[in-house]
């Protein structure tokens, strides 16, 4: 089994974020469950992507060739593909992937997230999707896909679909059951 994860570039304002993603790194190394990621060394992205080769685990990281310097491609990872676009790296993350979970992240993390979370609404994936809410990042948003709920914008069972935790190991196994 594999997971993939989305999340910064950045390692945020908090080290919280930083330990909250080596922590999910290091219990999927430790559950026999591959990571894939963004590829890259910086940021909370890195910080996983260590944290679980650390932990003897696979780590499989997909990148654009145009962002292999901006984004300081992982040199050491268990195996490195480069794509040539952002489209076909969301495609070749869910290829790879039986799972996804969001860390704390900006644009691109909420870009990826979407996107899977709308071909699992379209049908185009089965493939159960996680938060992490890391210190309560995520609130504001998930106060908002409320409102969407509310307003008929969302399904409410595509509002439940998205299965939010704040505790890692909780996460991982209602992901992993699913």
């Amino acid at each position: 089994m594999r997971m993939c994860v989305f999340c910064g570039s950045s390692p945020g304002r908090d080290e919280i974020y930083g330990r909250a993603a080596a922590d999910l790194a290091v219990l999927l190394a430790h559950k026999g469950i591959g990571l894939v990621y963004g590829g890259g060394n910086i940021g909370l992205m890195g910080i996983a992507a260590d944290a679980a080769l650390a932990a003897g685990g696979e780590v499989i990281g997909v990148i654009p060739g145009h962002l292999v310097d901006r984004e300081v491609s992982h040199d050491g990872l268990s195996r490195l593909e480069v794509v040539d676009t952002m489209h076909e790296r969301k495609a070749r993350m869910a290829d790879l992937s039986d799972a996804f979970v969001a860390l704390p992240g900006g644009a691109g993390t909420l870009d990826e997230l979407f996107e899977m979370w709308t071909w699992s609404q379209l049908g185009l994936h089965h493939k159960p999707i996680g938060l992490l809410d890391v210190a309560g990042y995520y609130q504001p948003m998930l106060t908002f896909l409320d409102h969407m709920t509310a307003e008929r914008f969302l399904r409410p069972a595509y509002r439940d679909a998205l299965v939010v935790e704040t505790d890692p190991r909780v996460l991982v196994d209602r992901l992993t059951s699913a």
